[in-house]
């Protein structure tokens, strides 16, 4: 199948075509504009004006997009939620949305309801729901939410009480979206309540990016099947994104990370990624992504939902380079997409390390001039480049073990053959688009983390159970049923828990159903 990747970053959206063969057949950049809309449509302009492909041929079209990390940073278009959480009599000590940003609270925030409910460790019931309570919360949200965020205390060890209330508040209050929160998050009541209310406050914003990603698609003839880039650097359909936005969050440098194992063909390595304004650095393991283990802020809000293990830092082809008394400082500010008109080699005014590099030697771009460079010290300011990315790959590293280190992104160009830590650097062909790539090669995944006590069942059929679990999700994100494959399987003990609990952590994979 022909296959039409788009990834949104904050500088450049980039696209890219891939023939049969998963072959790059045509690639490009555009600026990303103020609505987003308007880059999406030029990028797939240009490629189809590149590439001459008959638009009836291509059949998948994949978006990364940074629209929802944007409208939680920004605390734009986001959605009133309804918070339900399920856990009286216990479980009313630290209220909803405790450490939020006060901002953000006031935007998203409609009505805050604690129900009677939940449940203890081994899955037995804390108390009974009461409907009373749940048609009087219906009340309370009648024509004042948008979305609805319901979480209950241990709901990822039993979630009967959470899917209850849905389907109350579905038949209550139709056509106002529900999120779960044993569907989003894991163990950590306040983490996986804060999940689910960003997902819930998401729904908007994601039904606007998936119309948006259609109309310009449809603007150029092109029906083809739609998917949108999670977190983890797999795909999911436009109605499986529909109802949980929230994993769209950091798919950009996953895409990236997908993308440079396509092309470097390492399935173990560090990869670099090095736009406009940041560099990512993440792990591939086993040709995915390496996710992060601990409690991730997203918008300065704590969460525990899946996320990948990504270390930023300000670097990149815009960053700015100035002189601070006696020193010279890099970044964080970057000039972005503006790299072409503000640099001094392109005749600007602003110093960027495009220059540095450009200016130490490392770097050549056609049509710029380095004479307005002769006073900086470019060599001397480039290895403190240098410097920034060897320590942050090696704060990635779990070893002191030299790994392959994959440099990818539109910045690429900008670090030397070789660095501190990497047994080797690949550099490779098209490596300036690799987001874009992973937006379009990515697999559907599914994944399960839930606790399970060995109380009452045996090891293997909670592994089963798990596998089976986490094998429906990736078909139900629209992975082919026929070719869906375990990629990750953990389980780990539960000390500080009675009952002999452990939680197992699976995650399956598989092709597009098409």
């Amino acid at each position: 199948m022909i296959r039409l990747g788009i990834d949104v970053g904050g500088t450049n959206t980039d696209g890219v075509i891939l023939d049969y063969d998963n072959q790059v057949i045509g690639s490009t950049k555009s600026a990303t504009t103020k609505d987003v809309f308007t880059g999406i449509q030029q990028t797939i302009k240009k490629l189809l004006a590149e590439t001459n492909v008959n638009v009836a041929d291509i059949q998948v079209a994949t978006l990364g997009t940074t629209h929802c990390t944007n409208a939680i940073v920004e605390r734009k278009s986001l959605d009133k939620v309804g918070i339900v959480r399920i856990c009286l009599p216990s479980g009313s000590t630290v209220p909803p949305m405790l450490g939020w940003p006060e901002d953000l609270v006031a935007i998203v925030q409609a009505e805050t309801v604690l129900i009677h409910g939940g449940y203890e460790y081994n899955g037995a019931p804390i108390a009974d729901l009461d409907y009373t309570e749940l048609k009087e919360t219906a009340e309370r949200f009648r024509g004042k939410v948008d979305s609805i965020a319901i979480s209950g205390v241990f709901s990822p060890v039993l979630s009967d009480q959470e899917k209850e209330v849905a389907a109350f508040f579905e038949k209550e209050l139709p056509g106002i979206p529900v999120s779960l929160s044993s569907e989003i998050g894991t163990i950590g009541l306040i983490e996986r309540e804060n999940a689910t209310i960003l997902n819930a406050a998401l729904m908007t914003v994601i039904n606007r990016v998936a119309q948006d990603f259609e109309r310009a698609l449809k603007d150029e003839g092109i029906n083809a099947h739609i998917y949108l880039g999670q977190n983890d650097g797999t795909l999911m359909t436009n109605s499986y994104a529909q109802k949980y936005p929230i994993y769209t969050i950091a798919c950009g440098p996953t895409n990236s990370i997908r993308g440079a194992a396509h092309l470097s063909q390492e399935p173990d390595a560090i990869v670099v990624d090095i736009g406009g304004t940041t560099t990512d650095i993440g792990v591939l393991a086993n040709s995915f992504p390496r996710q992060t283990s601990i409690a991730v802020e997203v918008g300065g809000v704590r969460t525990n939902y899946r996320m990948p293990d990504i270390y930023s830092i300000g670097f990149g082809g815009g960053t700015r380079v100035y002189l601070d008394e006696d020193s010279w400082k890099i970044g964080p500010e970057s000039v972005g997409y503006q790299l072409t008109e503000k640099a001094i080699v392109f005749g600007g005014e602003e110093l960027t390390a495009t220059d540095v590099a450009i200016g130490a030697g490392y770097m050549d771009i056609e049509g710029t001039d380095s004479a307005g460079l002769h006073e900086v010290p470019c060599s001397d300011i480039y290895r403190d480049f240098i410097a920034m990315v060897e320590d942050a790959i090696d704060r990635m590293k779990t070893s002191a073990e030299d790994l392959p280190v994959v440099l990818v992104g539109g910045g690429a160009a900008l670090m030397p053959e070789s660095l501190k830590g990497a047994s080797r650097v690949i550099r490779p062909a098209h490596a300036s688009v690799a987001n874009a790539i992973g937006a379009a090669l990515g697999d559907i995944s599914g994944t399960v983390e839930r606790i399970y006590s060995l109380e009452e069942q045996d090891y293997q059929k909670v592994i089963q159970e798990a596998r089976s679990e986490a094998i429906q999700e990736a078909i139900d994100a629209g992975a082919n049923p026929e070719k869906v494959d375990i990629i990750q399987l953990e389980d780990f003990p539960l000390a500080y828990m009675p009952g002999n609990a452990i939680l197992v952590r699976v995650k399956a994979a598989g092709p597009l159903a098409l």
